[in-house]
């Protein structure tokens, strides 16, 4: 099986955990024992682990990601795991070369024996496009520009012409070589419509909203996939949650989330499941508690109800 389809599949829903996996206040994290926390994480049945992919600190941003490199972390987590789905989200297209994305992809589906799963964006920071002498107006088409670049690069001496990051002309190849499809799924709009979402992405990643505007989203996502002949791709979403140690306690909103305890998490997660959700990635920055003790609370008491 592979991993795509380990967290992906139609009327389920999965669980997984981005990092950093901690609990911390300012943009700023630790870091510490994250290996430790990702093997417990594999072994209580999160099916992913999500990286982040944040060139600079933005202080008014609030949250630097996981502070190193995604590709090269995503390396070092994956040497002290087994199984677990290794994810980006998100990848920023338009700031990153085509040619070296592939090359990271093809590399570690290789190394990884097939964990890797791509979340892609155009970047929720504007303040970083200068850094890359990139033009903030452009960024829906060096969006586009770089997802079918990054397209025909996966194919055999690749005959292409991008507008913004070069050509190939057939007589070069890139290595090595990885001829499964990798998934693609495309986080928020990233400047582009819904239908050509729906039509080129293997998935949407999306947002944490209030149940009528999920149960909207969910409809619409359904339609487009209608308009291109597509029966079903996944939808997954993000999600912050604070794990009360009071199983019983009910919801408190929190920043794109909740505190609550664990019986009221069930019952929300199980209401994602039923309008359609596939997988929601947990954040737990704004814990209160441990990333330690929420995650060991939350795989031995939330996560087998979505095995």
């Amino acid at each position: 099986m592979s991993a795509f389809s380990q967290i992906a599949t139609k009327s389920k829903l999965t669980l997984g955990l981005v990092f950093p996996l901690e609990a911390y206040g300012g943009p700023i994290p630790q870091m510490k024992a994250q290996e430790k926390l990702a093997k417990r994480a594999e072994e209580l049945g999160f099916k992913a682990l999500w990286f982040r992919d944040v060139p600079f600190n933005d202080p008014k941003f609030g949250d630097a990601g996981q502070l190193f490199d995604p590709w090269v972390y995503m390396t070092h987590i994956m040497n002290h795991t087994k199984k677990i789905a290794l994810g980006s989200a998100s990848i920023i297209l338009p700031l990153r070369h085509p040619v070296h994305t592939v090359k990271s992809i093809n590399s570690l589906q290789i190394l990884s024996n097939e964990r890797v799963i791509l979340g892609i964006a155009s970047g929720d920071r504007p303040i970083e496009y200068p850094a890359f002498d990139k033009d903030l107006e452009n960024r829906s088409d060096l969006f586009r520009d770089s997802f079918f670049y990054i397209k025909a690069l996966q194919g055999d001496f690749p005959h292409y012409t991008s507008k913004y990051y070069g050509k190939t002309n057939g007589g070069i190849d890139l290595l090595p070589k990885y001829h499964n499809k990798t998934p693609m799924l495309v986080t928020g709009h990233s400047g582009q419509s819904l239908d050509w979402i729906a039509e080129h992405s293997d998935g949407w990643l999306y947002y944490p909203r209030d149940f009528r505007t999920l149960q909207l989203v969910m409809q619409q996502w359904k339609e487009a996939l209608n308009k291109v002949e597509k029966d079903w791709k996944p939808f997954m979403q993000s999600l912050y949650v604070d794990l009360a140690t009071d199983a019983k306690m009910s919801p408190t909103s929190i920043h794109l989330g909740f505190k609550s305890g664990t019986e009221y998490l069930i019952a929300h997660l199980k209401l994602l499941e039923s309008y359609g959700v596939n997988h929601v990635i947990l954040n737990l920055k704004y814990g209160s508690r441990t990333a330690e003790e929420m995650i060991a609370e939350i795989g031995e008491k939330v996560v087998p109800n979505f095995s």
